[in-house]
């Protein structure tokens, strides 16, 4: 089996629970808040780990991401490729969900885009490891990092989000681009219908000519169910399953994501 590396941000993330989204210019009042751990790559290596991956992460915190580190490491998750930055603060996140579990969500970059591909010179890449990217990183990193991940023969994974028209050239070096409909449709013909992979939230996920249904569940909260279904898609490919299998799995995992509120819970630490 191989391994999950997830190259990719670290946000502390503020979540607020409203009846409605507020529109321009409006103020309304917040049901709760709740700090918890986010981030598209951080999300990402929780759910590779928590789906059996060995999983290692490559990124980059400030001073305040100890709490962080020691969550990810209870989950399973080997940190020793995180950058501590004494003079930036780790990345964070304000995200609004309303009754429907929809979001919206604001992101402040921090110490994400201290992350270098360098970073990964300690981690001997091999065939059989899936390399894990998304869009929250410099447009620089994530084009090296494919480029040395394609070189070794491992699989890389790529999770263009949040979409950025002028960043699709990194693609062409992709094994498997996940993406939901809207970005799909933004996406084009750039890589090929095999490498596509789409998900559909209620109407689960397809990939090339598989397809996978979701279960019916009421949404409690979306966020991070993109997330949920990339990590887990991600490990099951290291561990060995067919495509239909990891596309089962992580379609139900994503569902199973919708059911409780944030992308991830603080572990005890």
């Amino acid at each position: 089996m191989g391994r999950v590396i997830v190259v990719g941000s670290l946000n502390i993330d503020t979540v607020l629970r409203v009846v409605r989204h507020p529109r321009p210019g409006e103020t309304v009042h917040a049901l709760g808040a709740q700090s918890v751990p986010g981030g598209k790559g951080g999300n990402q290596a929780a759910a590779a780990a928590d789906a059996g991956a060995e999983t290692v992460f490559v990124g980059a915190v400030g001073d305040d991401g100890a709490r962080y580190l020691r969550h990810l490491q209870a989950g399973g998750v080997d940190v020793s490729g995180v950058q501590r930055c004494t003079d930036i603060g780790t990345g964070a996140a304000s995200v609004v969900v309303d009754d429907r579990g929809e979001n919206s969500i604001i992101v402040v970059e921090g110490a994400n885009g201290r992350v270098r591909a360098a970073q990964l010179d300690a981690l001997d890449l091999r065939e059989g490891d899936v390399v894990s990217l998304q869009f929250e990183l410099p447009d620089a990193v994530n084009a090296e990092v494919a480029a040395r991940a394609s070189r070794r023969g491992a699989t890389v994974l790529i999770n263009p989000s949040p979409w950025r028209e002028s960043r699709t050239d990194v693609l062409a070096l992709a094994d498997v681009v996940i993406v939901n409909e809207i970005e799909a449709e933004q996406l084009g013909d750039v890589v090929s219908a095999d490498v596509l992979c789409i998900t559909a939230g209620g109407a689960g996920a397809r990939w090339g000519g598989l397809s996978a249904a979701a279960p019916r569940i009421e949404p409690v909260d979306t966020t991070g169910a993109g997330d949920r279904f990339a990590g887990t898609l991600a490990a099951m490919l290291a561990r060995g399953s067919t495509r239909q299998e990891a596309l089962e799995h992580a379609v139900a995992a994503a569902s199973e994501a919708c059911l409780r509120h944030g992308a991830q819970q603080w572990r005890s630490v």
